[in-house]
């Protein structure tokens, strides 16, 4: 935006400075005529017939006070100028900052020493700001380069396999036809997953009443197959749990805990329990599954993009897109929620959501 140019703050309360000093003196001055020189007589003789009159002292007390009054604007403009310049270095610093950050540079900070005051503290959220810039850009660029990475491994398959078609006529037709439906179909999952990603993340969905326990019933009555097919057991528990938002993203919040648990389980006879109960604060939904231990440097790191569990067990066929707990975390967000992954000591992982109470 471009602004004409005008006064700088500096400059502006250095002559503030200077106008108070001055109606200070003035008023001061005015004092001492209206209480001091009005009783002196008006005469030849003066004050007991000794002292000079009225008329001199005014003489003499005017070019006084015009010499005071003109050292009060020197001292005013010269000790204002010094004391807002002083004032004013943090805004500097802040504005120096800014400056930075607008061109791109994150990692700078203010760091203002000193006792807390309103510059310091207005510093110190900027600081905060920044960090929080400097860590959402860092995180917006590796999903970038993870997603472009991603995007392009089924591209270059099917170019491959286009390529093998192309040049080997009597290569399985059928073979390759098979394997780039497999390869498209990993890549529209990933396409949705991430447009599922960026409209959790943005918030635009309108808020409705959801109920918990029947999400994670119909959450479970759709997977129930999957989990008989590996031979884990499925289990729902709770009563009535009310909340507020959208049945969609909710669903899907729910429906990828739920695989991940499957998934992420014992080869076979594993266990998954759904569990959804009211508290008087929040809304709450488990998601507790068995398997093999995890390390605990890997459980901060699974809600990001594109993290696997590369030491959990998995199968090729259910290997997912990497954006599972991703999309729950973004659509938890979404809801003013909160995530919390806790590993279970004999292996295996508990997911608890805290939703706001519908």
């Amino acid at each position: 935006m471009t602004r004409r140019p005008g006064l700088s703050a500096r400059l502006k309360l250095t002559i503030s400075y200077a106008v108070l000093l001055l109606l200070a003196g003035a008023v001061l001055l005015a004092v001492v005529w209206l209480f001091l020189l009005r009783y002196v007589p008006d005469n030849a003789q003066g004050l007991l017939g000794i002292s000079p009159n009225r008329f001199l002292l005014s003489r003499i007390f005017g070019r006084a006070a015009a010499v005071a009054m003109a050292l009060l604007l020197v001292v005013g403009l010269l000790g204002g100028w010094i004391l807002a310049g002083r004032m004013l270095a943090p805004l500097t610093r802040i504005a120096d900052a800014a400056r930075l950050a607008a061109k791109g540079s994150l990692s700078h900070r203010i760091g203002l020493p000193g006792r807390k005051d309103e510059f310091r503290e207005l510093a110190d959220v900027f600081d905060a700001m920044l960090e929080q810039l400097e860590s959402h850009v860092a995180e917006q660029r590796r999903f970038a380069a993870n997603a472009s990475h991603e995007l392009r491994t089924p591209l270059a398959i099917s170019q491959s396999l286009l390529d093998l078609a192309e040049n080997d006529p009597t290569h399985d037709q059928g073979e390759i036809i098979e394997r780039l439906r497999t390869v498209n179909t990993r890549a529209i999952d990933l396409t949705e997953a991430l447009l599922l990603l960026s409209r959790s993340d943005r918030g635009s969905f309108t808020r409705e009443p959801v109920d918990l326990s029947l999400i994670a019933e119909e959450a479970a009555e759709t997977l129930l197959p999957f989990a008989e097919q590996r031979e884990i057991k499925l289990e729902v528990t709770g009563g009535m749990t009310r909340t507020t938002g959208s049945p969609a993203l909710i669903l899907r919040m729910v429906t990828n805990l739920v695989q991940n648990a499957i998934v992420h389980n014992l080869p076979t006879g594993g266990t998954v329990t759904v569990h959804t109960e009211s508290w008087p604060d929040a809304s709450v939904l488990r998601v507790e599954n068995t398997g093999p231990p995890l390390p605990p440097d890997l459980v901060p790191t699974l809600t990001e993009p594109f993290q696997r569990g590369t030491e959990r067990i998995r199968t090729g066929e259910h290997a997912g897109v990497g954006l599972g707990l991703a999309i729950v975390h973004s659509i938890v967000r979404a809801h003013d929620g909160t995530l919390l992954l806790t590993p279970r000591s004999t292996g295996g992982l508990v997911v608890s959501i805290r939703l706001p109470p519908g």
